[in-house]
């Protein structure tokens, strides 16, 4: 008989269910799809960075923990790795002669201003990050501790520790009925709205579409992209040897047509950005629909009687090892967690 009962095998569900098995707490880890990350977890770029950007509501609040907590998972869990490359981004209006861009263009642009750890690099300092990048821009943002992770093996790699720590985990079933008395923790992303509902509670779930491109890309000497290259038209890192993830720009109702050839494209445009890029080849694309709670994540209870509980968010990869830990502290130990004080639904 389970204690807890999580319903979603993302990335936030896989690490509340891993975080509470190795509490001690009898748990099952419910899936609906026949494996983990299925869903949004499984299209997701997994960029993860602490620095810059817009960190809504609460998020701000966890900001703090992220780098720690993929340390010690990393510490913890077999398998569970993240690749510290760095991240490298630029506006439109700061690209050199290229391409699309002029010369003069370049020449106008203003540098962008960094966060507190980010640094403006220029062309020379570019070339020694990513010596394969041919005509780099006048001004770069450089964040050294940005990282990615293989998402699918990241939440592999904690569903099996969970399992280990004694969590049962069901696959290809509904959430359906759960044991009397047990605690439900909602984490199933876009759905999370939907499964609210269903059990008597109003939980706001936005969504936004994100299109992600997978690349084969030959390795010779180095890999095509050595960190994290952010731009107007995609985004790109490598994943694994030999595989590289895009984002790409995506309207929502574009046709799959449409969608297929902007991939393609993105394509075409990194083999003329970078050296040894040249037989990179389309893989595949995906466009998922990422949760995006207007006000920031939404964490905690969502009853009264603190039978249900919630947890959605955006950016769910960067925060999943810390919004799970924190869940298994409050869960077992009954005392609100200070640094969800503003992520709590409205109850």
């Amino acid at each position: 008989m389970a204690d807890v009962v999580v319903v979603g095998a993302g990335v936030v569900g896989a690490s509340a269910a891993y975080h509470l098995a190795r509490a001690g707490v009898a748990v099952r880890l419910v899936e609906r799809a026949a494996g983990p990350a299925a869903g949004v977890t499984g299209g997701s770029f997994a960029w993860i960075g602490d620095r810059g950007g817009e960190w809504q509501g609460g998020a701000e609040d966890l900001r703090e923990f992220v780098q720690e907590d993929f340390r010690r998972l990393e510490a913890e869990v077999a398998g569970f790795s993240v690749r510290r490359t760095g991240s490298l981004t630029w506006a439109e209006g700061s690209l050199a002669a290229s391409a699309s861009a002029s010369a003069s263009a370049s020449a106008s642009a203003s540098a962008p201003v960094p966060a507190p750890g980010q640094f403006v690099i220029g062309p020379a300092e570019v070339a020694e990050l990513e010596p394969g990048w041919r005509e780099p821009p006048e001004h770069v943002l450089h964040s050294p501790t940005d990282g990615g992770v293989d998402p699918v093996a990241m939440v592999g790699a904690l569903v099996d520790a969970a399992r280990s720590h004694g969590a049962e985990v069901v696959y290809g079933k509904p959430a359906g009925a759960v044991d009397r008395g047990a605690i439900v923790v909602l984490a199933a992303g876009a759905e999370t709205g939907v499964l609210g509902r269903q059990a008597g509670i109003d939980v706001e779930v936005g969504t936004s579409p994100a299109c992600l491109v997978r690349v084969a890309a030959p390795r010779g000497a180095a890999p095509v992209v050595r960190t994290i290259v952010a731009g107007p038209w995609f985004e790109v890192r490598e994943v694994r040897d030999g595989e590289l993830l895009l984002t790409i720009p995506y309207a929502a109702g574009q046709s799959a047509g449409i969608v297929g050839r902007n991939a393609q494209h993105a394509v075409e445009r990194l083999r003329s950005m970078f050296d040894g890029a040249a037989d990179c080849r389309l893989l595949g694309h995906q466009v998922s629909d990422r949760p995006m709670p207007a006000q920031g994540p939404v964490v905690g209870f969502a009853k009264p009687d603190r039978s249900v509980y919630v947890a959605v968010m955006h950016a769910a990869i960067t925060l999943a090892p810390t919004v799970g830990r924190l869940i298994a502290e409050e869960i077992v130990s009954g005392q609100p967690a200070e640094a969800l004080r503003r992520c709590r639904p409205a109850v």
